[in-house]
């Protein structure tokens, strides 16, 4: 059966794509819509109390499947799969818009701030996470300027096609981020979201959830190689994830400390092993 994550398909409607394959009352062709919000919710249904799956950063695009209409208990989402990883779920409408013109830019900051003007002593429109996405269309007075009139600091952003030269190091960065399943930013991140985060910030596409990565990344190493870990190495638990960032130790967002930290990989692999989940893959990229 195809992963409900990664299909956009739900008895009521799925993708025109998916016609013959899956079964649903009707089909749609899609529509291709941009994040406009700093950071969109994509959740499991319709509702703002509905489990949050992951996020969406601004610029991202999003193929939307389904509207529903006014008298319907749903309207104000949309149901639709991230162009980026694939994953399918729920969005505010008020966090889309039209796509615009394609980013050009991406915030390289932990988070930045978008003003309505150049100057840092006006009251701020939006903070932005690392990994969000902006069509640049000239600079002023230090200022990157985007096609909607934000104002953010040159220095926070670099070309989108740039990457940066150590993903572990990105993933250092968020050290003490509130831990937040399905976050993907420093307001609040997941073991996975902060793999998926650094990766793309290197120039690695990654997918999503912890399960996915383990299948798809690197190569394997043998599980009794984990005492000789090299600096970015992935370890794997079941649903769990952690970056080495060096032989003895590794970082990852993680629910015991309710934050992303740094931790001796011998106590990280007792601890969770002790709860009954023992170390199952590492890949090696």
């Amino acid at each position: 059966m195809d992963d409900p994550r990664l299909t956009p398909a739900r008895p009521e409607v799925a993708a025109r794509y998916l016609q013959g394959k899956v079964k649903a009352a009707r089909f749609a062709d899609g529509e291709t819509f941009a994040v406009i919000a700093a950071l969109a919710p994509l959740r499991e249904a319709p509702r703002a109390d509905a489990m949050l799956q992951t996020e969406a950063l601004r610029g991202e695009r999003v193929t939307v499947y389904d509207r529903p209409g006014r008298d319907s208990p749903s309207h104000g989402w949309a149901w639709g799969q991230l162009d980026s990883d694939g994953y399918v779920g729920w969005l505010p409408e008020a966090a889309l818009g039209p796509p615009g013109p394609p980013p050009t830019h991406k915030v390289t900051a932990l988070r930045t701030f978008g003003f309505p003007g150049p100057s840092i002593k006006q009251p701020p429109r939006a903070a932005l996470p690392l990994g969000a996405m902006l069509a640049i269309t000239r600079s002023a007075d230090g200022f990157a300027v985007t096609d909607d009139g934000l104002y953010l600091p040159a220095q926070h952003l670099a070309p989108r096609d740039q990457a940066a030269p150590d993903f572990v190091a990105v993933a250092e960065s968020f050290v003490g981020t509130p831990y937040l399943w399905g976050g993907k930013s420093s307001f609040g991140i997941d073991c996975s979201g902060l793999v998926q985060v650094a990766l793309t910030a290197g120039g690695i596409g990654a997918p999503r959830d912890s399960d996915m990565q383990e299948e798809s990344l690197g190569a394997d190493v043998p599980l009794a190689q984990i005492a000789q870990l090299r600096r970015g190495d992935l370890v794997f638990w079941k649903g769990h994830v952690a970056i080495a960032r060096d032989a003895a130790t590794l970082v990852h967002a993680n629910a015991f400390h309710m934050a992303t930290a740094i931790e001796p990989t011998r106590e990280a692999v007792a601890r969770i092993q002790a709860a009954g989940c023992p170390v199952r893959r590492i890949k090696r990229l």
